[in-house]
């Protein structure tokens, strides 16, 4: 029998609640890039306008472009307007509303977890790498161990090596919290009342490049981290984060 106790009931509780929030604004998220999967860079970005990346998920990939919607102007001046040259697909209303609901779900628990990991002393003590720990000569003795051998059994719980560690505190302080704040620069209502949001990144445009990119690193951090868990014994793990007991 190990001396591990398990995660904490609101640790495991906050697990779940911002996997399934992850989950949700995965599908919604990438519903709504595929009516635009065009990014850019800086305060605007639209069709007409030179994409910093174009991203092959729908049928509004490289667009055949515009053509001209009314006649010029008696003087030969410009046209008045343009149309597209394809049917776009925009049907994301729904992925819109699910993404802002669940965005709310991951900010809230998040906010929670992060108060009852100071006052719990969870942070301090399980995530925080220790003084004397954080050294590049053991973070590289950590990556050569997890390179060169087998994935060792986990405990279902603390202590974490080093390197999950750097991992998790990457994710909880920095990743999830520049999403939240992109994803607040991208919002019209929000940018307008509190402008310095997307000005940090440069516009909104910049906020929502940074948004996707940001979204990608989390993504292939969830495939690692399932990858893990299922090497260090599946079971195990499962059972200490919906059972809260310790492994046997």
């Amino acid at each position: 029998m190990s001396s591990n106790k398990g995660h904490a009931r609101w640790v495991r509780a906050t697990h779940w609640i911002v996997a399934a929030s992850v989950l949700t604004l995965a599908v919604s998220g990438f519903t709504i890039l595929m009516a635009h999967p065009r990014l850019y860079w800086g305060a605007v970005g639209n069709d007409l306008t030179p994409a910093l990346m174009e991203l092959p998920v729908s049928r509004n990939y490289r667009h055949g472009g515009w053509e001209l919607s009314t006649a010029s102007f008696p003087d030969g001046g410009p046209a008045a307007s343009v149309i597209r040259t394809y049917d776009i697909l925009n049907e994301n209303s729904w992925a819109r509303s699910l993404h802002f609901l669940a965005a709310w779900f991951l900010l809230v628990t998040g906010l929670i977890y992060l108060l009852a990991g100071i006052v719990s002393g969870h942070l301090r003590r399980d995530l925080l790498p220790r003084r004397g720990e954080l050294t590049v000569a053991h973070l590289r003795e950590d990556v050569s161990a997890h390179l060169r051998s087998r994935v060792p059994l986990a405990p279902g719980g603390s202590p974490y090596g080093l390197l999950q560690k750097c991992t998790y505190c990457a994710v909880v302080f920095v990743g999830l919290p520049l999403m939240v704040w992109t994803g607040l620069a991208m919002s019209p209502a929000i940018n307008a009342a509190y402008p310095f949001l997307s000005g940090v990144f440069g516009g909104t445009q910049s906020a929502r490049t940074v948004h996707f990119f940001t979204f990608v690193a989390l993504m292939l951090f969830l495939l690692v981290h399932l990858a893990m868990v299922s090497l260090s014994g599946f079971r195990r793990q499962m059972r200490a984060m919906t059972l809260g007991k310790p492994p046997t």
